[in-house]
C-alpha cells in the first residue's frame, strides 16, 4: 500500500485527490538521466520541460529543488516501469518507488505512481515521427518526452475519473 502523500498509478480504479487547478511535474526516473515534463490538471495537457544528468544524489534533488521552486507544483507523478507482460517486478521499480517517496519527504508534495509501460518506446516513435531523423538529438529530449508521456496518461486517467 502506498506511503501517506503517495498513491498507486492513476485509474479509473484508484482515484487520486488532486485540486481542480495547479502544476504537476513528472519524472521518467533513470540510472543516467531522468526526464521532467510539466503538466496542468486544468487543461489536462503535458509538456516536456527537461533532462537532468544524474551526477550524484545531492545535484539531482538540487535541480528538482530548482525546478520546483521555479514551477511551483501541487503534486508530483513517477513512472513505474512495470515488465510488459505485467508480470513480476522490473528491476528499477523499487528505485522509482524509493523516489517518489523522497520527493515526497523532501518536499512535501504528493507524489503519484504511474504505470509507464512502453513510454520511452512511444516517445521514440513520437519524435522520429516528427521528424528527428539523428539518433543524438532524439537522445537529448527522449527522457523529457517519456516524462510528458508519463504525464499525460497521468492526466487523461484523472479526468476520466474526475469527469
Amino acid at each position: 500500500m502506498p506511503d501517506e502523500g503517495m498513491s498507486a498509478a492513476a485509474t479509473p480504479s484508484t482515484p487520486c485527490l488532486l485540486p481542480p487547478r495547479g502544476t504537476l511535474l513528472a519524472f521518467d526516473y533513470g540510472l543516467a538521466r531522468m526526464g521532467v515534463a510539466t503538466g496542468e490538471i486544468e487543461t489536462g495537457t503535458a509538456s516536456p520541460l527537461a533532462t537532468i544528468e544524474i551526477e550524484s544524489t545531492a545535484k539531482r534533488f538540487d535541480a528538482i529543488a530548482r525546478l520546483i521552486k521555479e514551477w511551483q507544483p501541487v503534486a508530483c507523478v513517477v513512472g513505474l516501469p512495470i515488465p510488459p507482460d505485467g508480470e513480476g517486478e522490473h528491476p528499477l521499480a523499487p528505485l522509482c518507488q524509493r523516489f517518489a517517496r523522497q520527493l515526497n519527504g523532501r518536499f512535501r508534495l504528493p507524489a503519484h505512481l504511474v504505470d509507464e509501460r512502453f513510454s520511452s518506446v512511444e516517445a521514440e516513435r513520437s519524435l522520429r515521427d516528427a521528424g528527428m531523423k539523428d539518433w543524438q538529438a532524439r537522445k537529448q529530449k527522449l527522457d523529457a518526452a517519456a516524462a510528458q508521456l508519463i504525464l499525460q496518461q497521468f492526466l487523461d486517467a484523472h479526468r476520466r475519473v474526475a469527469g
